[in-house]
């Protein structure tokens, strides 16, 4: 028997591991289940555990695994039918399988319409994206993973965006775009010199990049500080 957050919770993290294969951050299933506190997330996660109904997986931040779901879903014992949970503010579209960069036309995993973007190299401070561009450099991509637009790629380096399943090593892409909304999550040009991977806040006059991760700090700009380069739309990841 569940409790209706039980349940919300279950279905949650359930609908995220199906899109994402990463597990959602605390803060993303406090707003969804519309919390005060994560010490209420925490409850919850205990007492899905105790029931056998997920898992935590060892030696890995904040994973989850989804091990089995009420057998008549939607109208448990305890549970009344509720409206659907929010979206999350980004799922990340994750491609799984090996994928080699500086191969035109090889699809990855055995996607059958691919499209070769440059791959810019690392995403790191002190570097702007557009003295990266060097379109010797390429990496297959699905067509369905993009929109309209024009896209490109960079590889990860580094654990700012982990709670976002953004993990060292992914190959992000992005569209390339100089505006973007409020709490998206784009490549910022910092004083026309350092570029970031983080999620865009507009506070009144200010702009806050929010990595996350909670070792990191969110850090404040003036507006005409920041200039957007790229709004992440999906991420390649190898296994």
């Amino acid at each position: 028997m569940l409790t209706r957050k039980q349940y919300e919770l279950l279905i949650f993290i359930d609908q995220r591991l199906r899109v994402s294969g990463v597990s959602p951050s605390f803060d993303e299933m406090k707003e969804a289940l519309d919390l005060k506190s994560k010490s209420g997330i925490h409850r919850l996660i205990t007492g899905l555990e105790e029931r056998g109904f997920i898992r935590r997986l060892p030696h890995r931040a904040r994973a989850l695994e989804v091990l089995k779901l009420p057998e008549n879903l939607g109208a448990t014992e305890a549970v009344e039918p509720s409206p659907p949970l929010p979206a999350p503010k980004f799922s990340p579209n994750v491609i799984r399988g090996d994928f080699k960069a500086a191969l035109p036309g090889a699809a990855i995993g055995g996607a059958a319409d691919a499209i070769d973007l440059p791959l810019y190299g690392k995403i790191a401070a002190g570097t702007p994206i557009e003295a990266l561009r060097d379109y010797s450099n390429t990496v297959s991509v699905p067509s369905s993973l993009l929109g309209n637009g024009e896209h490109y790629a960079l590889t990860v380096e580094g654990d700012s965006m982990v709670d976002a399943g953004i993990l060292d090593g992914d190959v992000v892409i992005l569209r390339r775009c100089d505006t973007a909304e409020n709490g998206s999550i784009v490549v910022a040009l910092v004083d026309d010199h350092e570029a970031t991977l983080k999620r865009l806040r507009r506070k009144g006059a200010s702009i806050a990049l929010e990595p996350a991760n909670q070792k990191y700090e969110i850090r404040i700009f003036g507006p005409d500080r920041v200039k957007v380069q790229g709004r992440l739309v999906g991420l390649l990841r190898r296994y």
